[in-house]
């Protein structure tokens, strides 16, 4: 059991979701690079970060994943079983965090001297919730190196986590928190990332032959955290094609370079 920890994929998957994680931060200390960010422009960066990651969850996990299992599938409706049921089950996790874990969802991240301490650190745990599962997916892309690139999806979620990182900064400040602590609680936060690469690359180590269907479930988490977290608080602010190529534009790049990397 204790070999994993050894193994090569176990180190680069750590170190793998260690950066992603610090992206975070980097997104956090982005609150000196302006005096003021409207609601348009948070929006805009969480809607190309959305499409980025509706990408890298597609090619990276989802799409390698189908491919696997069909290629060993005596009955192409068991696979299609146990696809759709550990993605599923990725859903499920992430949304039953959301049920148990308190949090708020605050689509109007904002400056300003009265914003409410207790909202901030709610919207901070509502933050939080992503990093796990995103974590968690980097694990167990590492662990599938010989299925895919897994620098892809390090990538995509490295990108993701900058505005996020950004919007936790910005909910502290408007609190009345320094820039620098807000910076680097933002940072922090970015440290669960590593914890659920662990415990991804930690279950994969010692259950090696359920790794496709791993790769499904951490797809669904990734979907969960897209679709039910960050559009609904997003898309549709004001002007709906404006969102609309944001998300795009964050896809077809990510494709992009998905394509670039794979080689």
């Amino acid at each position: 059991m204790f070999d994993v920890f050894y193994h090569p994929s176990f180190i680069n998957g750590l170190l793998g979701a260690l950066i992603a994680g610090l992206f975070t931060g980097v997104g956090g200390f982005c609150i000196y690079l302006k005096k003021k960010y409207s609601q348009t422009n948070i929006n805009t960066m969480l809607n190309i970060a959305a499409g980025v990651m509706l990408s890298a969850s597609f090619f990276a996990l989802l799409v390698p994943s189908m491919q696997e299992l069909l290629s060993k599938a005596e009955d192409v409706h068991v696979a299609g079983f146990w696809y759709c049921g550990a993605l599923t089950a990725g859903v499920a996790l992430v949304w039953l965090l959301n049920i148990l874990l308190p949090h708020e969802h605050n689509n109007m991240v904002r400056h300003g001297p009265k914003f409410d301490l207790k909202k901030a650190w709610l919207f901070i745990i509502a933050i939080s919730l992503h990093k796990f599962p995103e974590g968690l997916a980097v694990g167990i892309a590492y662990s599938a190196e010989e299925f895919i690139n897994p620098s892809s999806l390090v990538i995509g979620i490295a990108l993701h986590n900058i505005p996020e990182g950004l919007t936790i900064a910005i909910s502290l400040v408007a609190a009345g928190v320094s820039k620098l602590k807000s910076a680097l609680m933002s940072c922090l936060v970015g440290m669960i990332q590593p914890v659920g690469a662990f415990l991804g690359l930690l279950f994969i180590g010692i259950t090696p032959h359920f790794i496709p269907l791993a790769m499904a479930m951490a797809g669904g988490t990734l979907l969960f955290v897209i679709i039910n977290e960050i559009l609904p608080e997003t898309y549709g602010y004001k002007d709906t094609s404006k969102s609309a190529f944001a998300v795009f534009s964050g896809f077809i790049v990510m494709s992009y370079l998905f394509m670039v990397l794979g080689e």
